[in-house]
């Protein structure tokens, strides 16, 4: 077992600390911080090996050391623990890892993300990707980070089943998509559940009080509009992402 931490000085502790706290550390160091048990059975379960494993038991860290051999498991104590955990009640455990890099390969079910910026609403729009079988997430640079601490609790282990590409150039990408790339328009002459969606699909969401800019939304092969009976005239993006996905899982079954 790997060092045990009971200094807030620690250089290493404070490290851990940045890469909950910073999206620019984050990138700088390629690295994120999973917190919790579930999320860390998900990057293993995906064949991800961590980095280190921060626990703040000893029972636990002798079980993690045998279940992540190739880990430094790191003992701190349970202040400095409850200091670096973004979460009201931590599990008491927390691990160190590098996100994954997918192979280039073609995208056959994708979708575009342009300026999604609270990371509660991207997670959820992670995990809904990730149920519906999309491939590639492509998020434009103004988008929250993919790897914060608060978007992957919402994305409950999605982050391991799809390929995230953050500050992408979603004009190009929808430009180069070989096949349908959709947006929702409230006024779309074309109802989302008369549209053939079998095909090579690209959906694509934008920020809910700007919509998609002028470049991508001109980069759109069709638009699409959800039917909304009751009396509001517009939904979360999130849900209006999972209605999108799930009419294609249901035109594909």
């Amino acid at each position: 077992m790997g060092e045990w931490i009971a200094s807030r000085q620690n250089s290493r502790y404070r490290g851990w600390k940045l890469l909950a706290e910073s999206a620019g550390e984050r990138r700088a160091r390629g690295l994120a911080l999973l917190d919790g048990e579930h999320l860390l059975e998900a990057f293993l379960a995906s064949g991800g090996v961590p980095l280190q494993v921060l626990v703040c038991e000893e029972p636990d860290a002798a079980a993690w050391q045998q279940r992540c051999p190739q880990a430094e498991v790191v003992l701190l104590t349970r202040p400095l623990f409850d200091a670096i955990s973004p979460v009201r009640t931590p599990t008491g455990v927390m691990a160190v890892v590098q996100p994954p890099v997918w192979p280039q390969q073609a995208s056959h079910f994708a979708v575009l993300l342009e300026r999604i910026q609270d990371p509660g609403n991207l997670g959820a729009m992670l995990r809904s990707a990730a149920a519906a079988g999309v491939d590639s997430v492509w998020l434009s640079d103004e988008c929250a980070d993919a790897w914060s601490p608060k978007t992957l609790r919402g994305g409950m282990g999605a982050h391991f089943a799809l390929r995230i590409v953050e500050q992408a150039d979603l004009v190009a990408v929808a430009r180069d998509f070989p096949g349908l790339v959709c947006a929702t328009a409230l006024d779309a002459a074309e109802d989302l559940y008369q549209a053939d969606l079998r095909g090579p699909l690209a959906f694509v969401f934008g920020n809910e009080g700007a919509g998609l800019s002028p470049a991508l939304r001109a980069a759109v092969s069709a638009s699409l509009r959800i039917p909304m009976p009751g009396r509001m005239e517009s939904l979360n993006v999130a849900a209006a992402l999972a209605v999108c996905l799930f009419e294609r899982v249901r035109q594909t079954r």
